[in-house]
């Protein structure tokens, strides 16, 4: 008696091989991400026109736009308003996506823009900038790998892993509002 071998992997294996490439994916996206951030802040750019750009007050529209977005979609899902919860994490990514288009856009032309608030600013202003910026890297493959569990219908998965993303890519937004208001409207 022979044995024979299955010419197609097992569903199994085809689940830990989609799991790879969406890891994969995810970790190349994140490094793309993080990668164009460094370039359009600390590389060559064209002149510093930071007080002549209209794009950091978009940038903190959407921010803001992803805050309220991030919140209803929190308590829909809460309510088991399924569909609503989808369509507020999906529009939530989407504008968080159309913020790292504009911020790279802005950044490519004026490079890191200096803080010229008051003194006594500087440390509130650090203060949220430095975890804005931490968690800002951090949020990019959480938000990801918590999208891509739900698409996939791994929702216990899906679950576990948005109630450590939901509060960091929170903390993102608003503090990307407070940046800007600090950076941009704090004038000596």
């Amino acid at each position: 008696m022979t044995k024979g071998t299955p010419l197609a992997p097992s569903a199994s294996d085809a689940a830990v091989a989609a799991e790879r490439l969406a890891a994969w994916v995810i970790g190349a996206l994140t490094a793309i991400v993080i990668g164009g951030v460094a370039l359009v802040i600390y590389g060559p750019h064209g002149g510093h026109a930071a007080g002549s750009s209209w794009l950091p007050a978009i940038n903190a529209s959407l921010n803001a736009t992803a805050t309220v977005l991030l919140s209803s979609g929190y308590v829909f899902i809460r309510r088991r308003r399924i569909g609503a919860h989808r369509a507020c994490m999906i529009a939530a990514f989407a504008a968080s996506s159309l913020f790292l288009i504009t911020y790279l856009i802005h950044h490519a032309r004026v490079g890191s823009v200096p803080f010229h608030g008051a003194a006594w600013l500087r440390p509130v202003y650090f203060g949220l900038l430095v975890p804005h910026i931490v968690l800002a890297a951090l949020v990019v493959p959480l938000a990801l790998t918590t999208i891509h569990r739900a698409w996939r219908g791994r929702f216990d998965r899906h679950r576990r892993l948005a109630r450590v993303t939901l509060p960091i890519w929170l903390y993102v937004s608003v503090s990307g509002v407070l940046v800007y208001v600090l950076l941009y409207h704090s004038g000596r």
